[in-house]
Order: C-alpha cells, then structure tokens, then sequence
C-alpha cells in the first residue's frame, strides 16, 4: 500500500518521459497515445504516480499533439517540451521544476512502460532514505552470448548482469549536478549520468510488469502482462470512389501527383486512390464514409490534400486499439499508365498509414476502352481494407 511521506520530507515528483514517437511500433499514432486495455498508454503510469499519496505533482514531457489529445493533467502537474534526445527532455522537465528543493525526491519513468505499480515506487522511495540514487532492476533470466559474425561466441556470466528498467529515483539535486556536468556527454539513462558523479546508486528489485513497449507485438506481452484480456476480430472493409477528368487540374492518385494533361475534379484534390482506401477502412470499422466525416458541403475541407482523410481513417483504427493487416488498391483508368508510378504510391500509402511496406498493393486496369473510364472521361479506385480490431 502507498504510505504518505514523512513531514519532513518533500513529497516526490515524478517527470514521465512521453516525448518520442516511436516509430519503431509503427502505429499511426505516437505509441504513448496507443490504447492498451482501452486506455492510453501513458494514461496508465500518469494514474498511477497521481493516485500514490507520497507523490505531489510531476511533469509530463510531451509534445503539443500527445497534450492535446491527452487533455488535462492531473491537480499539481504540469508539462514541459520535449528534446530531440531523452537527456534533453529529462533536462527540459528539470527547468520546470526549478522552484522545487534539491531535497526532494524525484522519480524518472518512461512512459512506454505502462506497468508501473505503487509497490515499486514505495520501494524506491524507501531506498532514498539512506542513498541519494536508486534503480528497479530484474535479473538476467536467459544465457547470453557475443555475437560473432551471425555465430555465437563466448557466453556472458549473466550473474553480474541486471535488467535496468524505470522508474528511476534521485534526489532532485543530484539529478540537477548530474544534468549539469553532462551537457556533452551521453547516456541512455540517468542512472548513468549520475554514477559518472561518483555517486552510488542503490537498487531495488523491478516488477516483470515494466516491460517496455517497443514493437507492435509489445502491446500483446504487456497485456497478458497486465491482466487485461482482448478477444481480437479480423474486419474487412470495401471502397469505391470515381471521379471526372478535367484540364488544368493537377492530378493527384495514390498520394502523389502525376504528370498528365488532366486531373480529378472534386471537392478536394479529389485523389481517387486514397479515397477509396479511406473509405474501405471506415468501411471495416462500420464507421461510416468519407462523406460522413469530411462532407463536400463544408468548404474548410476545399481543396485538402486526401492524405489528411486516410490519416484520420488510420487515427480511428488505433483510437479503436486496432491495427492495419493489409489494404488492396486497384486503380481503373485507361490513362495515364499506372505501372511507372506503383513503386511511389505503395511507398506514400504505407507511409500515411504508417505500416510495412509489405501490407500495401497498388494495382491498375483499363476497361478495355469501355464507359466513362474507357473514354477517358473520369478515372475509378476501388480498394480492400483488412483489420484486426478487439471486440468490445
């Protein structure tokens, strides 16, 4: 159980780490704003430091679109820019608190380990009653090798060896000189940065739940992890959109725009090709159409760049705590030749969509020179979506 601090002693403040993107996981969304048990991801370790009673406030190192989609914080936060490194943004996060006493003790925690406990935090807390640093490690469980050219070499003596996970504890005046001295160095963690002091860092033992998210496949380990069971369903949406052929228009397809004597006429850049695979994703998620979401009635929407809808489409999908399998688009046009341009519309798709290369297929035919296509008087797209959504 969480314990009050002591009267004379500062009440703790956490600095949660939710600055990067990522990438890695290859979301469509910053992986701290994934849905993990229906909540985002940073949500679960922001719960948990504002419940435990020794804790008094902290910051949160975010970006403007992580806060603006995570909306208010917690009674006694406060939120600081992140830096292009995690040093910095620990750096950062130590300017906001400049008003706050070298005595108080301050907890380090990344926000892609979503499993923090109360239990941890009392241990690490406990630990700064006679050390001015301390770290929740876990045990090196599996036999360790040197890699050798893709051979395995010599084994490691794991005995020596620990896992370092967060949150990390310092006092907040050593966090500071540590900061200080370390405006040339690097590190990966503050631990680090601290011992390079001489000062010693004491630790405590780690929970199996502060496994951190890295990969996609992350989010299935942290919930059996964390107890939280997800039934997962394959959904499988549809789209269709034409539209006409006019001169003096750019014409944009797949994301990117082609040279060619006519382009698509529409309310915005009219890009077939993403239209219809926006639509087959909100097909999968019964969650309307294009036209439901973005109407041609509005004119803020005039002239928007069609990537902007299949962003928000994929946005739906992870809200969903969803993910993108594959998507399948055909493009029907007799001109312009569709087979030149495949390469850059399946690498711009999957970046919008923010998936594998691989989960993408552009393809194209003509109607042998029959109807409006055939005539060359408008150009079709239809395109597959195919998800893996939690059941509700």
């Amino acid at each position: 159980m969480a314990e009050s601090a002591s009267p004379t002693t500062p009440r703790a403040i956490a600095i949660l780490l939710a600055g990067g993107q990522g990438s890695r996981a290859g979301f469509a969304v910053p992986k701290q704003l994934a849905l993990l048990g229906g909540k985002a991801l940073l949500r679960w370790s922001l719960d948990t430091f504002s419940a435990h009673t020794a804790i008094g406030g902290g910051v949160l190192v975010a970006n403007d679109d992580v806060m603006a989609a995570l909306g208010s914080l917690p009674d006694g936060w406060i939120s600081a820019d992140p830096g292009a490194e995690r040093q910095q943004s620990v750096a950062n996060a130590l300017i906001a608190l400049a008003d706050h006493d070298d005595a108080a003790p301050v907890l380090v925690h990344d926000a892609a380990r979503p499993g923090v406990t109360a239990e941890v935090i009392d241990r690490l807390l406990a630990a700064l009653a006679v050390a001015e640093a301390a770290i929740p490690t876990l045990p090196v469980p599996d036999t360790l090798v040197v890699q050798d050219e893709g051979a395995a070499g010599d084994v490691v003596d794991r005995g020596a060896l620990a896992r370092v996970q967060t949150p990390q504890a310092f006092r907040l005046g050593t966090l500071r000189r540590a900061h200080a001295k370390a405006v040339e160095a690097t590190a990966t963690d503050d631990a680090q940065l601290v011992r390079r002091l001489g000062v010693t860092v004491a630790t405590v033992a780690g929970d199996a739940r502060l496994h951190k998210l890295t990969y996609a496949e992350d989010i299935a380990i942290l919930s059996g992890l964390l107890g939280i069971e997800t039934m997962i369903r394959t959904a499988v949406g549809m789209g269709y959109d034409v539209h006409r052929l006019v001169a003096h228009k750019p014409l944009w397809i797949g994301g990117i725009e082609i040279e060619h004597s006519h382009g698509l006429e529409g309310h915005s850049d009219a890009d077939v090709g993403l239209h219809a695979i926006t639509d087959a994703i909100l097909g999968a998620l019964a969650d309307g159409d294009i036209g439901d979401h973005f109407p041609p009635s509005d004119p803020q929407w005039r002239g928007t760049a069609s990537h902007r809808f299949l962003e928000f489409a994929a946005n739906r999908v992870v809200d969903r705590g969803g993910r993108i399998d594959h998507v399948d688009l055909t493009i029907i046009a007799e001109a312009p030749k569709i087979g030149p341009h495949r390469a850059a519309m399946r690498a711009r798709i999957a970046e919008i969509l923010a998936i594998p290369l691989d989960r993408v297929s552009v393809k194209a035919t003509t109607t042998e020179r029959l109807g409006f296509t055939g005539r060359r008087e408008g150009i079709a797209a239809q395109a597959v979506a195919t998800l893996q959504l939690p059941e509700n």
